[in-house]
């Protein structure tokens, strides 16, 4: 057997997302049953200082030998790395991936992808001109259980979708916790607001589900209707609830309906609930678990049939003291947040020389980017224009 192909990560940004990400990154791929590539972060950078960025390659246990830069330029000029991780505000991202683009790098971009669809499609255009890789980075999309999902749906086992219903909100007490108004949540000027940071996931359930399901020829763009109700009068929306109508022949099975619901300043969501209901003429898939992080799913047909199944997260397991999670949210010992999927992917894109993620292009990104320009028009949330605009470079 071929000895497996080493990646090396650059990771731009040292926040808590990429602390999350780094970690999980560095998980030896065979406890996840991958074993034709490997993983590892020859340097990072933090745009405060060296020391920050030196403090976290300690912290997630990189290489001694991984370079520490303080600034973004001086990280994209190593020639040492072959993907670049971008985990700044998305209101920087089309700012930080412009810069990776122009250095030649490969990326992989958290999402939101970027602010509206013109940086997306500019984004798209610079990757297409220096031929790498560009991949925004929806980790749920990667998941064994969105793949299983999304075969069961292209199997006709549901029949075809009729609706999808998506929730994610998370209860983050604005008043409390956001008070000064400088948090991402809320900051205009970091993108701040319910849609970006939280409806993305929403969107991704119906997307993956009523949209990338569909052959690429009958795909078409939906309809859309949007009630925003934003925090405290600011650029930010608390509340968002979107209806689209995505057109689909009648021979396929006529439009499909989708519901997105989204919100930081809700209570604590039951977890008897399925977050994401994918409904059918046949049957319809309830998804349990946090919309992002989903851990179970429940397959009722209409012939009487219930199949369940659960869907942990690989990791090193009991008894290696590893831990991983976001912020205050921790895993059991040994258990991954699932971020290593989409690093899977990322990698396997590069060695296999193609510049988009399999299950989630630059066409359906720049479609999903669209829809959230248009909810955003909808609700008359504006942000600064510093952060609206394709022009690089553009100090934030």
């Amino acid at each position: 057997m071929a000895s497996p192909k080493t990646i090396r990560w650059g990771i731009l940004a040292t926040g808590a997302i990429s602390v999350t990400f780094t970690k999980d990154l560095l998980v030896d791929p065979i406890t996840r049953g991958v074993s034709n590539i490997k993983h590892t972060v020859v340097a990072a950078a933090s745009s405060s200082s060296k020391i920050r960025a030196e403090s976290f390659l300690r912290e997630c246990d990189c290489d001694a030998s991984a370079a520490a830069y303080g600034s973004y330029e001086e990280l994209v000029r190593d020639p040492n790395i072959d993907i670049v991780y971008i985990a700044t505000p998305h209101s920087h991202h089309y700012q930080n991936a412009m810069l990776a683009l122009e250095a030649g790098k490969n990326i992989l971009c958290e999402k939101a992808f970027t602010i509206n669809a013109e940086q997306a499609k500019k984004l798209v255009a610079k990757a297409k001109e220096k031929n790498v890789l560009l991949m925004e980075a929806v980790w749920t999309r990667y998941f064994p259980l969105s793949v299983y999902v999304r075969e069961t749906i292209q199997n006709g086992v549901i029949g075809p979708v009729s609706r999808v219903i998506a929730d994610n909100s998370v209860p983050m007490d604005p008043t409390v916790n956001f008070a000064d108004g400088k948090h991402r949540m809320v900051n205009p000027d970091l993108g701040g607001g319910a849609l970006l940071d939280l409806g993305i996931y929403s969107l991704t359930w119906i997307f993956q589900t009523a949209y990338h399901t569909q052959e690429p020829g009958l795909r078409q763009p939906p309809e859309v209707l949007a009630a925003v109700k934003k925090y405290r009068g600011s650029a930010a929306d608390e509340t968002t609830t979107v209806l689209l109508n995505f057109p689909r022949p009648e021979s396929a099975g006529g439009d499909i309906h989708a519901i997105a619901t989204t919100s930081f300043s809700l209570a604590g969501p039951d977890s008897s609930i399925p977050p994401v209901r994918i409904q059918g003429t046949k049957g319809e898939i309830q998804v349990f678990g946090a919309a992002p992080r989903p851990s179970h799913t429940k397959l009722i047909l209409a012939d009487g049939t219930i199949e369940e199944k659960a869907w942990p997260q690989p990791g090193p397991g009991k008894g290696s003291n590893w831990f991983n999670g976001y912020l205050h949210w921790a895993h059991a010992e040994g258990e991954g947040q699932g971020m290593f999927w989409e690093a899977d992917e990322a990698a396997s894109a590069v060695l296999e020389g193609r510049k988009e993620g399999k299950y989630l292009g630059w066409e359906e990104t720049i479609t999903i980017m669209e829809v959230m320009d248009e909810i955003r028009r909808q609700g008359d949330l504006k942000y600064p224009d510093k952060i609206e605009t394709t022009e690089y470079p553009t100090a934030l």
